[in-house]
């Protein structure tokens, strides 16, 4: 969940690579010129920028074909426009150097938004084999304009005179911005250890490129085909129902496929009221890419050891060192000290409810006859569940029926921003999209004014990565004159035709959360491409859609869209309180998995370099890691394990070191519900504020001073440990509401 695309200038984009996709989240961007490069073919639909609405790309004109001669155009182009600027025999200047670099390479930024958003969202064999293709190139292409010394001598040049150049704050955070970014890209580096850089860059490229397409396949390849509908007992029937489609479009009708999401846990675990089932399910999912075809260790370890060795070269004592300088925390230090901060209660709270479970598991075996048999991780959600009817007696099966997708979107999604913002949808069939599911929405202002395009792809297909993210087509720039085309990625099984499409309660949040990225984008007002809309630290970019997950629950909003599929009759206000009431619910095992993967991500990349593990010790290391970390629960995995720990892996930079950034964010995002809570609630006002001191400021200025201008006052930690059952409450599984069988 909240994975988003961190649009910039093509500059930056080719800074963190073309590949640079958080889980595969890619780097888009916008596109004013129109000048016409004569190496690219006038029907290659990049040749131009778009004449559609909003410069909303083409999107049913763009064939396999047209991206790999316009990715070398692209960088062909680029090159010649930054050979312009360092060629210019007048002096440096903020217009003929900085803007000059932020207006570069449109070209390539064309190409590079529709690519990636379709490599992460509708990919295919001829799309990856780009994919790994690109990589070297790009990388290359990359090192090229960052270690240009004549380039970086101009950037330096105004850097050093930036107090004399009348520039206003945001223009000059730009400079002081560009000098960061090339120092941190190696521009003071010898020339001989810029090679070494660039081989570096160029290796981790492929190797980030070619773990993304072995996790997709491995995922896929790890469906679990069920032969007996029997073993399918627990599942409702729009789900069996999903399977036997499943099973039907991989050529084997009479069966039935229960595809596999990119975590550890899976949905189904929950329901299915077979044991061996569950086991071979949990199995399948948490050994991926440990030994086989989609093996990946290898690629764990390559990846790991490049980067302590680019660190090293850069200066840092290890990977985490280089990337957190750069993000809101500063330091290792930072982040060790508030994951251990966390840490201890939220292992006693999951050992607090795996006691109440266990205590299920045995008086149901001794009700029944049966042998008990001790908690395993394939038992935990089963069984909490069970747990949840009896606390709150209800069931998601019992939920589901009211949160209709369609629903959820306009009058829970939209109908939660039209109260906050004022702001309108109207739904464009009109635009081409690449999809047949892909749905248009244009985004007004309250005064009737148009802000951007809004798209949503909801379903889930087998050549689509797994999870939740947004991304952009075009990122706003009042330098470019562009305004946003952001897209929001669910992967909600589709049910067969004519069936409703129920969502569970994780899923309508999930859609709340990625709108709130969505709005990030929508409402930035910036001048540079640099600074547009998501483009800020990781551990700031999930705050947005963190505290957007707070309207799901917010009573009006829940009352709108919370209408059951058939009849239309509202939830019951019993069943909607005791949803609201299990908000909290299992806190102590959904705060312990991610833990454990945070802190597992900061081992791997606090290493320094020579202190790496070879590919046969990945595993090893990974469970010493965890329990060095005091998070080596069997009955609570991590949420990813190496293998398949697409944040991290998936991209030369992405989430590495910066997995942390979730639970970072959240405490600013509780913060904010808490300031909401106190200011009225859902009002113009209170969201006429966020926009203004929030959503509006991208990476325009820094991230704390933004926050404690929205909340008066530096972020406290208090909310959070509050909504997450850290401040020594208890659990919220309690003994003596444990049910019988």
């Amino acid at each position: 969940m909240g994975n988003v695309s961190r649009s910039t200038s093509l500059l930056i984009t080719t800074l963190l690579l073309a590949a640079t996709t958080i889980f595969g989240i890619p780097m888009t961007y916008a596109s004013t010129t129109t000048t016409t490069t004569t190496t690219l073919p006038s029907d290659n639909p990049f040749a131009r920028e778009s004449t559609l609405p909003y410069q909303l790309p083409p999107l049913d004109r763009i064939k396999n074909e047209h991206f790999k001669p316009a990715l070398i155009a692209g960088m062909a182009q680029q090159r010649e426009e930054i050979a312009a600027i360092t060629a210019n025999p007048a002096a440096p200047s903020f217009e003929n150097t900085i803007l000059a670099m932020e207006r570069s390479g449109r070209l390539l930024t064309r190409v590079q938004a529709v690519f990636e958003n379709l490599a992460a969202a509708n990919t295919n064999p001829v799309i990856e084999d780009v994919q790994s293709w690109a990589a070297a190139p790009i990388a290359a292409h990359t090192d090229a304009i960052f270690l240009d010394p004549a380039l970086y001598a101009r950037v330096h040049d105004l850097y050093e005179r930036r107090a004399t150049l009348g520039l206003d704050a945001e223009s000059l955070r730009l400079l002081e911005r560009y000098e960061t970014l090339f120092v941190r890209a190696g521009a003071r580096l010898s020339d001989t250890d810029k090679e070494t850089l660039k081989q570096l860059n160029e290796q981790l490229s492929s190797s980030t490129t070619e773990f993304r397409r072995q996790v997709l396949n491995g995922v896929n390849a790890a469906a679990i085909v069920v032969d007996s509908r029997a073993e399918l007992d627990g599942l409702t029937d729009e789900q069996i129902a999903v399977a036997a489609e499943a099973a039907k479009a991989r050529g084997m009708p009479g069966k039935w496929v229960i595809a596999l999401l990119n975590t550890t846990g899976q949905p189904p675990l929950s329901q299915l009221t077979s044991r061996a089932l569950r086991e071979r399910i949990f199995r399948a999912s948490i050994g991926r890419g440990w030994g086989g075809t989609y093996d990946t260790t290898g690629l764990v370890a390559q990846i790991v050891k490049l980067r302590a060795e680019r660190a090293a070269l850069l200066g840092y004592a290890n990977h985490a060192a280089y990337v957190l300088e750069d993000e809101t925390a500063g330091t290792t230090g930072a982040v060790d000290g508030m994951l251990k901060q966390l840490a201890p209660p939220a292992m006693a709270n999951a050992k607090k409810e795996a006691a109440v479970i266990q205590q299920l598991i045995d008086r149901q075996a001794a009700e029944n006859g049966t042998e008990s048999f001790r908690l395993e991780a394939w038992d935990w959600d089963f069984h909490a569940e069970q747990v949840r009817k009896a606390q709150f007696a209800y069931d998601e099966a019992e939920v589901r029926p009211y949160f209709e997708m369609e629903r959820v979107l306009r009058d829970g999604v939209l109908f939660a921003a039209t109260e906050l913002f004022g702001i309108t949808f109207k739904e464009r069939t009109d635009l081409p999209t690449y999809h047949e599911d892909v749905r248009v929405f244009e985004v007004f202002d309250a005064d009737g004014s148009t802000l951007g395009l809004f798209m949503a792809d909801w379903y889930a297909r087998s050549n689509k990565r797994g999870g939740a993210w947004m991304s952009t087509f075009v990122d706003q720039s009042r330098l470019l004159g562009t305004r946003p085309v952001v897209i929001n990625n669910l992967n909600v099984p589709k049910p067969p035709a004519g069936q409703p499409t129920l969502l569970t309660f994780d899923e309508v949040t999930t859609a709340f959360h990625e709108f709130g990225h969505a709005l990030h984008s929508l409402f930035s007002d910036v001048a540079y491409p640099l600074f547009s809309g998501t483009n800020v630290p990781r551990d700031f970019v999930e705050y947005p859609s963190q505290y957007n997950e707070m309207w799901a629950i917010e009573p009006r909003v829940l009352a709108n869209y919370a209408k059951h599929h058939r009849t239309g009759a509202a939830m019951p206000q019993s069943l909607m309180d005791k949803v609201l009431a299990a908000s909290k619910f299992n806190q102590g095992y959904g705060t312990t998995e991610y833990l454990a993967s945070a802190m597992l991500d900061q081992a791997w990349h606090q290493l320094p370099a020579g202190k790496t593990p070879p590919q046969s010790a990945v595993e090893k290391f990974e469970a010493a890691a965890l329990q060095a970390a005091g998070m080596d629960f069997p009955p609570v995995p991590p949420r990813y394990r190496s293998t398949y720990f697409s944040h991290i892996f998936a991209s030369p930079i992405g989430y590495s070191s910066g997995y942390y950034a979730y639970i970072w964010s959240e405490v600013l995002a509780a913060d904010t519900v808490h300031w909401f809570k106190t200011h009225g609630g859902l009002t113009r006002a209170g969201g006429q504020h966020l926009r203004q001191k929030i959503l509006s400021k991208g990476f325009s200025a820094d991230m704390l001073t933004i926050f404690e201008d929205f909340y008066g006052q530096r972020p406290d930690i208090v909310p959070l440990l509050e909504s997450r059952g850290l401040t020594g409450g208890g659990s919220a599984l309690e003994e003596e509401k444990i049910p019988s069988t």
